[in-house]
Parts: structure tokens; sequence; C-alpha cells
């Protein structure tokens, strides 16, 4: 596309003592954009979240073909009839987009199907998928995904991979198999997913396989463990899981779940290793319950709770204990009402149609009756305490007498964002309450001496941890070995690494890897990511962009005017006059050298040698490579 001078614009330079350019087509003379020699892109911050707002609206998902040239790889052997096959495909190396598959004999199970948001490495990108090529090769083996539960970074990538891999039935319980629907609606798929319920003690067979269930504590109801029968013993993933306890003693219904694999025989544990790194037990979530009903209790002016929509438990207790005081409730978060919507048709939640108040109405009440439950507790951009924050919300602005309820740990890589929220939140001067000064939040994955407890009650043979990056891995298969582990037998993947149990003795970790190439979705498309597209838009965030007009006389090779330059992202050029008139002087240098002799000429190689040169001298002067975009007009 051509560039277009403006006139007043302090980031466009034009032609020296001249009026602005007025833009000519020349589609055969654009250049790719240069970034100059050696370009390597800085470390910036971290894109935690989309940066536009939610979409609205069902969406067609589209597949886009990968462009790039895949690099040749050994082909993965088939798994040899004794063998059980553990490919982690996603969680690992990272926390979200959790899959791994197991693979027996003729069957495949897939193990969660979840997405992780976009990151430092991938702005631009809405979510990051795992990559299920290894999956969509072997489609006529799978015999159902299994689903722990209904966390986004378990059922998120739904959506975009079910038609890849077959529309294959999926396996889960019931808040979770309405959550996966509810999903669904958003987006046209070619087929109707195909949702079995199951129970916690059920048994179903798929394929030659006996698949059991157990449940699990975490953050939200109906959360499940997952049991693979072989003849060599159980393969057993716990997805998500804390332990329910109280001083360090696991409840008797815990016992009681775990006294089941008392007489089993687990050939492998696949285990959440989130928080395996903190020492001893985490906060009880009743801990956390019964301070929220002391703050509801004794509040005297409006309550804003902000927490994760998909805290179910959590947000039970609050309505529950608004009844109970009788507060009145605003639920403002799309995703927090449709969570809550669900949890209240299958019975998991129950209030009175009255407790529920429209935003609309919070001034007819008495302050001190009122309970919002807000999401964005992470400093989400477009979330409903950012709007409260940053005084945009329509109906909603707080007051030195409101108090302010963080029910959230702050994730990795969102300090700021948070610490921004909270800054824009106290400056209207409510009191914050965070889970720094008070048990407001507890963590639903299992802390070390928890994780230690559950490996004594399943006693694995081989070992596989999940969920987590690499250290929070290492110190889980650490912990294994301690417990009885042999110490070959505990295996710390990646995502994409193939992990055969042959005859129930021996563990291999092949050298070659299921396909790990990170697959996103942008917009409504999935493709692979690009390394080339994310290095420009690293570089443009980081650097800027310069484009340089070189209009020059097809007979004689000359200039035919001062050259124009358009910036964005790099300097203010109003400020860096002699700067502009510097870069003219080395442009046209380098078009009239490159053009001695016009008929003869090699634009590609002109517009090559002009992006090198400017590139170069900007790196000189000012310590930075914009991205630079050459155009040659001839006339």
């Amino acid at each position: 596309m051509e560039p277009q001078s403006r006139p007043h614009d302090p980031h466009t330079v034009t032609s020296a003592g001249a009026h602005p350019a007025t833009p000519r087509p020349a589609p055969h003379h654009a250049k790719p954009p240069s970034r100059g020699p050696h370009r390597t892109a800085r470390p910036g911050g971290r894109f935690a979240r989309s940066s536009h707002p939610p979409r609205r609206g069902k969406a067609r998902v589209e597949h886009q073909q990968p462009t790039q040239r895949k690099v040749a790889t050994a082909p993965i052997p088939p798994p040899a009839a004794d063998v059980v096959r553990i490919i982690p495909l996603g969680g690992v190396e990272e926390i979200g987009r959790n899959m791994t598959a197991v693979e027996f004999g003729n069957d495949i199970f897939v193990l969660d199907c979840g997405f992780a948001f976009s990151e430092v490495d991938t702005p631009g990108i809405d979510y990051i998928l795992p990559n299920t090529g290894y999956l969509e090769e072997r489609r006529d083996k799978i015999r159902g995904i299994l689903i722990s539960h209904g966390h986004l970074d378990h059922i998120g990538a739904i959506p975009y991979v079910i038609d890849r891999l077959g529309n294959p039935t999926i396996y889960t319980r019931r808040l979770t198999g309405k959550m996966i629907e509810k999903r669904q609606e958003e987006f046209t798929q070619t087929s109707p997913v195909k949702i079995r319920e199951v129970e916690e003690d059920e048994a179903v067979k798929l394929g030659n396989t006996t698949i059991r269930f157990f449940g699990v504590t975490h953050t939200v109801p109906d959360s499940m463990g997952i049991i693979i029968e072989t003849p060599y013993g159980d393969v057993v993933f716990t997805g998500d899981i804390k332990l329910d306890q109280m001083n360090g003693e696991p409840t008797d219904e815990e016992k009681k779940v775990f006294g089941f694999f008392k007489n089993r025989t687990v050939l492998a544990l696949i285990m959440d290793s989130t928080n395996v790194w903190q020492p001893g037990f985490s906060i009880p979530e009743p801990t956390v319950h019964k301070t929220l009903e002391n703050i509801i209790k004794n509040a005297t002016g409006r309550l804003v709770i902000g927490m994760f929509a998909s805290h179910l438990e959590r947000l039970v207790r609050v309505v529950h204990f608004a009844e109970e005081y009788g507060k009145k409730i605003v639920i403002d978060g799309r995703s927090m009402r449709t969570n809550i919507e669900i949890a209240r048709e299958i019975g998991i939640i129950k209030y009175k149609d009255e407790t529920v108040i429209d935003v609309e109405d919070i001034d007819r009440y008495p302050q001190e009756n009122i309970i919002i439950l807000a999401t964005g507790a992470q400093g989400d951009e477009f979330a409903s305490l950012a709007r409260i924050g940053n005084k945009s919300h329509k109906h909603i602005r707080l007051k030195p007498t409101d108090t302010v309820v963080l029910s959230s740990s702050v994730i990795p890589g969102n300090e700021r964002a948070v610490q921004r929220l909270k800054d824009n939140l106290s400056r209207q001067g409510p009191h914050i309450i965070t889970y720094h000064a008070s048990d407001v939040h507890a963590s639903g994955h299992a802390y070390r001496e928890e994780a230690a407890w559950i490996h004594r009650q399943i006693k694995p043979k081989f070992f596989v941890p999940v969920h987590g990056y690499h250290y929070m891995l290492r110190v889980h298969a650490d912990l294994a070995v301690e417990l009885g582990v042999k110490s070959g037998n505990a295996v710390i993947p990646d995502n994409g690494t193939i992990i055969d149990i042959k005859g129930g003795e021996t563990v291999t970790k092949h050298a070659v890897k299921a396909p790990s190439e990170l697959r996103v979705v942008e917009g409504q498309t999935v493709s692979e990511l690009s390394d080339v597209l994310m290095r420009d838009r690293k570089a443009l965030g980081q650097e800027g962009f310069c484009v340089v007009v070189a209009t020059v006389d097809r007979r004689t090779g000359k200039l035919h005017k001062s050259p124009d330059i358009i910036s964005r992202g790099f300097v203010y050029l109003r400020d860096n006059k002699d700067l502009m008139d510097q870069t003219r002087l080395i442009i046209r240098k380098s078009v009239e050298g490159s053009l001695r002799n016009p008929r003869a000429a090699d634009l590609d190689a002109a517009r090559d040698d002009l992006a090198e040169s400017v590139a170069r001298f900007l790196l000189q002067r000012t310590m930075k490579r914009p991205i630079v975009i050459p155009v040659i007009v001839s006339i």
C-alpha cells in the first residue's frame, strides 16, 4: 500500500520546502520492511490478555494452512502392543492450554482441551492452542475427549480444534458440560458437539478400554480425576487439584475418595504441578468463606468483590451470605453472569429472584445492602473492575465509604496491570482488601504437603508432572522421587514429548517429538504462529517504523525531489529536523548510487540497499532499529 503524506501530521516529513507529496501508485516498487543488519527484538511487556475488547455474536472458525516451510523430522514410530504412550500436547513449560494424550493399543484418549492467553512473545494474538497435529493424523483412534473441569485453560480450545479431531464425544460432568455447551453457542460449527455426562464414580467402556472417574477438590464444582485402565495398571490423571483439609488434616470425604486406590495398581500418575513448589498446605477454602462472610456481615457501605468468574464455589457462598444478611447483589461481568446462570440452572446455586438486581437500580437501595460481584481482578482492560477504576463505568462510581475486595491472587505476568487497577481504585477513596492482608483468596492448586499426601494414596510406579513451568515440574518430580518413585521413572516432559511405558516395566522418552509448533487464534482464524509476523509486531511495538519514499527520474536515475519520510513510534520528527535532513542525504546517496545506469538498474537490489543504508544510519545515530520500509517511485 502506498504511504500517504499528511500535511498536519508531526510524524510525516515531506520534501524540504515543498508541499506534501501526492501519493502515486507504485505496486511493483514497494519493498517488504527491513530492520537492518542482525535484527534482534528486545523483550517487552507481557500481553496477558488480548488488546482489543471481547467479540460478540457467533464466530465461524477458519483454519489457515501453514505457509512456512516445515523442517523435516523423523517419523514417529507407532506404539508397540505392550506400550502405554503419554504425550503432553500443552500445559507443560507454561500455565494454560492444558492437553495430554494417552494412547494404548488402538485407542487414544484426550485429557482436557484448553487454551492460554497471549503472552509477551505473541503480541496481537487472542489465544494460544495446543498443537493437535499428532491427534489429527490419528483421529480414527480417538475414543473421546475427557474433560476434568470447566476452566478455560481446560475447555477453551474445544471450539477451535473439535472439528480437526473428527468431533469425538466429550465426556465430563454436568456443570462442565453445560459450560462447554454455553461457550459453543458463540460459534457456528459444522456439526453439533456431542457431550456425554458422567458421574464421579462411574465407569465407561471406550473402545477396548475402561475409563473411571473420581471427584477432586478445585475452585469449580464437578471437578474430576480420570482413571484409564490398562493391563499393567491404571493411568491416573488428576486435573487441577487441591485437598479439602483443615490444619493439614484431609476431610473424611477426601480420605474416602482416595481410599479407592488402596488396593489398585497405579502404573502412572499425571498430576497438576502448579503450586507444588509452595511449602506446606494451602489456605482451606472454608477459611476464605468465613472471611468473606465477616466482611459481608459487617459492611457499612457498598461492597465490591472482584474475583474470577470461574470461582463458582466461592460465588455460591457469597450469594448465600448475601441472602442470609439481607443484601442485594449486582452481577457485573458477562462471564460471571453466564456462569452463575448455568450453576443456578442445574441447582448448584440457589437464590431468590429479588436477591439479584440490575446495575441500573443500584441507587434505589441502601448502600450498606449492596454487593457488586465484578470481574477483572487481574487488571483486564475491558472487564468490570477496570471500568470502575478508570471511571468509565456507566452506573458505578466508587465512594470513600465503599470497600473493594480483590478475592484472587496475581497471576505471574499480571503484576503491573493489577497494580494499575489498585491505584485507579484507591484514587477514588474506597478501602481495598487483598489476599496479602486477609484470607480472601485460596489457591485451587495443591501445595507441597497436599501433593505429597495425594502421592502416598495413589503410589504410582511412573510419574509425569504436568500443568506448570519447567521449574514447577522439576520440583514435583523431585517430590515424587522422595516419596518412592524410582528416579528414572519420573519423566519431566516438554510440550510434544512422547513418553512410552513398555510392558509396565520400563519408560522411554523419545528423541522425536509430536508436532509442537504454536497454534494461535487471531480473530476467527486458527493458524500456526508465524515467527516473522511476531518478530515484526514486536519490532513495531518497541522500535516503530519508518517509511522512506524516493521519487526518481526513470531516464536519469536522479531524485526528482527531496525524499519523503513517514514515521510512527520511532522519533518525533518535528524535534529531529537535523536527523531527517541527514537521512535524506543517505537516501539520495543510496538511490542515485544504485541507479547510476537506469536502464540496467535492478530495483529490487536498489530497495534492499536503501533499506540497509537507512537502517544502519538510524541505528548509528539513535541506537534504535525501526522497521524501514523503502519505496522507490519512478516517473
